[in-house]
């Protein structure tokens, strides 16, 4: 067996692999030299790999298993999105996935899953692929070199694309690809798939279960940015909200993309790196992913225009999930340590195609804990097939596929820290009023920037009646009449009518939490107006 890199001090002798070439965390060109050399990749004009995923171009949440154990059975939410398999069944798989690495070459690199040292996880993962080894690079923290001399993993991932469960029938499994987390031994396996995010969001949801479960820190699915003053802002939101847009502020400093912890001092940063959706990627759009795209990053399953070596963002033959990693620093304005102070304001982004909801709105505890479970957002007719009129999306907590403990306990969580830490949560609207028209980007921010420099928090308040949110009369910026959406409304029946809809969306989606649920967490839903 030849080995080549950084090799940390402690081996992998335990685990029974018996590679032919072992490659010890290689940095950017030596991967970049690999995945070309490999026929993984092809480079483009600006520097960058470009590769294909094969078969699954996203994350398969119905091939993702927690094992049950005496850790789990009774700490787990079971169901739909956290499915259990048996001890005996994860053994078995993970003999066989080590197994299918005899004879390959294999890729192993020691990286870091938190930027606070108090909480963060000691990672090694073992992968097949070139550029699988290189996106871990991108997307984990990375040791310094005398780190790496003495790295000691406490958690582990175990990757081949190639090695398939042919009898997944026979085992009550979903299909020939699985990603299966165990908590007990600390081991992520993934087989059958190559899309590299079932490792970044694997280990999410591992943080997801052990900081909240065995140290009462929030982990949260959201962005994180810093003010001049040292002031922190999250922004929570699903897809289409804004929430990349709204948090890339050339005024603020980047703490992070997509994923971070809240302790009783710091926000931290999960990842050492950002994993963006490129679709449409144009250097107006988006002039910060649109620079981090150079030697380094890795485009997936993107295609070029006929006879160059030029990225065509626009064609989306292969998926409309096209995206690039890259590390956090490629970013201009990212902090270098990951880490900022707690915050002060809270942002839930929501493209409502309803027309109803405000703006913006500052939310009491109650509401805060009510929304962040129900995490609302709406897709809009002409997005996809099929799609004739506003359809409601919720994800509990901005994030349920990856959320492993009942979503009140985060909420719970974030309730406790709000009362702690004094923090104003607001809800900002990104999407339509009643008359059909997005709220327009500077309108938007200029919303955010007041939250931020405090100017609203002399301003006159009114209650929204249905969702009972405090409602600005006055903000810097934008045009009173929009700050309450009953104003853009031609008709008042036409108005109710919405409205009550949205509001019995929102109570029929949140009974699947009741049950754990705490009084003041259901006191915060919206209450249907009287006829």
């Amino acid at each position: 067996m030849q080995e080549h890199g950084i090799k940390s001090k402690n081996g992998f002798e335990h685990l029974g692999l018996k590679p032919a070439v072992v490659k010890w965390n290689l940095g950017p060109a030596e991967c970049t030299q690999e995945v070309l050399s490999r026929g993984e990749g092809v480079l483009t004009d600006r520097g960058s790999v470009m590769v294909d995923t094969g078969k699954f171009t996203g994350r398969s949440p119905k091939d993702k298993y927690t094992v049950e154990d005496a850790q789990t059975k009774d700490s787990v939410w079971w169901g739909k999105i956290n499915q259990p398999i048996s001890e005996e069944k994860f053994q078995m798989l993970r003999t066989k996935l080590i197994a299918s690495f005899e004879g390959e070459t294999m890729y192993v690199r020691d990286m870091y899953a938190g930027a606070d040292p108090n909480y963060r996880l000691n990672v090694r993962a073992y992968n097949t692929i070139a550029w699988q080894h290189m996106f871990t690079y991108n997307m984990f923290i990375r040791p310094l070199k005398e780190e790496l001399e003495n790295f000691e993993a406490n958690w582990t991932i175990l990757c081949n694309p190639k090695f398939e469960v042919e009898n997944y029938e026979e085992l009550g499994m979903n299909g020939k690809n699985f990603a299966i987390v165990n908590m007990t031994t600390r081991e992520l396996i993934i087989g059958g798939t190559a899309y590299a995010g079932e490792m970044k969001k694997g280990i999410f949801s591992v943080l997801n279960y052990v900081l909240p479960h065995d140290h009462k820190v929030l982990s949260m699915h959201c962005s994180a940015n810093e003010g001049k003053e040292g002031d922190t802002a999250i922004f929570f939101g699903l897809s289409g909200t804004g929430k990349t847009t709204l948090s890339a502020d050339p005024n603020r400093a980047l703490i992070g993309d997509d994923e971070h912890g809240w302790t009783e001092n710091t926000i931290f940063n999960f990842e050492g790196g950002c994993y963006a959706k490129s679709v449409d990627l144009t250097e107006d759009k988006e002039p910060d992913i649109w620079k981090a795209v150079r030697f380094g990053a890795i485009e997936e399953n993107t295609r070029f225009f006929e006879g160059t070596h030029t990225i065509d963002y626009e064609n989306t033959s292969v998926t409309e999930n096209i995206r690039v990693s890259y590390p956090v620093h490629f970013i201009e304005n990212a902090k270098e340590v990951s880490i900022g102070a707690v915050p002060k304001n809270i942002f839930f982004l929501t493209f409502d195609a309803f027309g109803v909801i405000p703006p913006i709105s500052r939310l009491s505890k109650g509401q805060a804990m009510f929304h962040f479970i129900s995490g609302y957002t709406s897709k809009v007719a002409g997005t996809e097939m099929g799609i004739t009129e506003p359809t409601p999306t919720f994800s509990a907590c901005f994030g349920a596929a990856f959320m492993p403990l009942h979503p009140a306990e985060y909420a719970e969580l974030l309730g406790k820290k709000m009362d702690e830490q004094n923090v104003n949560v607001w809800m900002i609207n990104t999407g339509l009023n009643g008359t059909g028209s997005r709220m327009k980007l500077k309108e938007t921010r200029a919303m955010i920037t007041a939250a931020l420099e405090g100017k609203l928090d002399n301003v006159e308040f009114i209650q929204h009646p249905e969702f009972g949110f405090e409602v600005p009369s006055t903000c810097e910026g934008v045009t009173t009449e929009l700050l309450n959406p009953r104003n853009t409304w031609a008709s008042e029946e036409a108005y109710t009518e919405a409205c009550n809809k949205l509001v019995e969306l929102f109570n029929k989606n949140f009974v699947q939490f009741e049950e754990g649920s705490s009084q003041e967490i259901m006191a915060g839903a919206p209450k249907v107006l009287a006829d």
